[in-house]
């Protein structure tokens, strides 16, 4: 029998630290908006829910496809705490065998996790399931500093016992809390009725302060870079070889074009790859290039070439000089007839016609 869940997500307006932090643009898109499509994406859940008293929380929400909840004013302060705000989402939705509550603040929430949770919740007598991580030092070595400024340990036992001894510690992630709705328990979260699930630590962070904010930023971009970022690392290692390949003017070299700007052409795969025939060799390290590509394109700046059996469309108005450190290896050498009809009309489309000459 398939069973019924409910994901509430509590976003209210009122965040200090960080004003607007829910909403606040977090690598194009609104924070928010990561935890509502990884509930959405998980389909885990017959209704997404945003419990706000925040207009425009909720217009975001809605555009991302999550069902709105307005809260109301006496659960919307500082001193409101989160089981008050779930029980009364649940008291308005009611009748769903499992709830999860997912933090609006949880940009490296994956769904895996949640379906862990959910599967493993489903399939014992427990009535939590969350996300936990394992702590990054062991606790038995932390101090506080006393009111002199100096330090005393909370387990100076434990001062000489190498860590690798020491009971592992763990926390709570912050992401998300499945509650089994036909089970009570008079047990906290972390006690024995509560399923941890361990998440990487490299996938955790509280979003508190500015300082938080920036760290997750950094953790995002490791973890998902763009083709921006990936570029930028291959065209470091590209630029530190010590030798380029040897090539000549008619070559077809597959080279790292790279990830380029707006409507100028770019290289597929790891690597960044395009096809480029050589036009004009100015060195050994230097030439005149011409990207080609597979798809057959007609018009003024687009010409037809021929070779190993196959049509590629040389795309003239992407010509532009490359480093031979780019080259990765030689694709074929275009026949002389077909190089002459190239060249014959790059040269005819960087001529100026008599109108763009103007009179004197």
């Amino acid at each position: 029998m398939t069973k019924s869940a409910i994901a509430i997500i509590p976003a209210r307006g009122g965040s200090k630290r960080i004003p607007k932090k829910n909403i606040k643009d977090f690598f194009g898109k609104p924070l928010i908006a990561y935890s509502i499509q990884t509930a959405l994406e998980s389909k885990l859940f017959d209704k997404v829910v945003v419990s706000t008293d925040n207009k425009e929380i909720a217009k975001i929400a809605k555009e991302y496809k999550a069902e709105v909840l307005q809260r109301p004013k006496e659960l919307a302060d500082d001193f409101t705490s989160t089981i008050e705000v779930i029980k009364h989402a649940l008291g308005v939705y009611s009748g769903y065998d499992f709830a999860c509550t997912i933090y609006a603040t949880a940009p490296l929430l994956q769904s895996k996790y949640l379906k862990e949770g959910f599967e493993k919740l489903q399939n014992s007598d427990a009535v939590y399931a969350f996300s936990a991580t394992t702590m990054p030092f062991p606790i038995q070595r932390a101090f506080k500093i006393n009111g002199s400024g100096r330090c005393e340990m909370f387990t100076p036992e434990c001062y000489m016992i190498r860590s690798q001894d020491l009971e592992e510690a763990y926390q709570d992630a912050g992401q998300f809390y499945w509650h089994k709705l036909s089970k009570r328990s008079d047990e906290i979260m972390f006690g024995k009725d509560s399923i941890p699930i361990l998440l990487p630590r490299y996938l955790v962070q509280d979003i508190d302060t500015l300082e938080d904010w920036k760290r997750v930023e950094m953790m995002y971009q490791s973890l998902f870079p763009n083709k921006f970022d990936n570029w930028s690392f291959v065209k470091q290692k590209l630029d530190a070889k010590d030798k380029s390949m040897f090539f000549n003017e008619r070559d077809i070299l597959f080279i790292s074009i790279g990830q380029n700007v707006g409507y100028e052409q770019y290289g597929k795969g790891e690597e960044f790859l395009r096809p480029v025939v050589v036009i004009k060799k100015f060195n050994r390290e230097l030439f005149l290039g011409i990207p080609l590509s597979t798809k057959i394109k007609k018009g003024y700046f687009f010409h037809q070439i021929s070779f190993k059996n196959r049509i590629n469309t040389a795309l003239l108005l992407q010509v532009r000089t490359f480093d031979a450190k780019r080259i990765k290896y030689r694709l074929a050498t275009l026949g002389t007839k077909e190089f002459k009809k190239l060249t014959e009309k790059f040269k005819q489309t960087i001529t100026p016609t008599q109108n763009e000459k103007g009179s004197d």
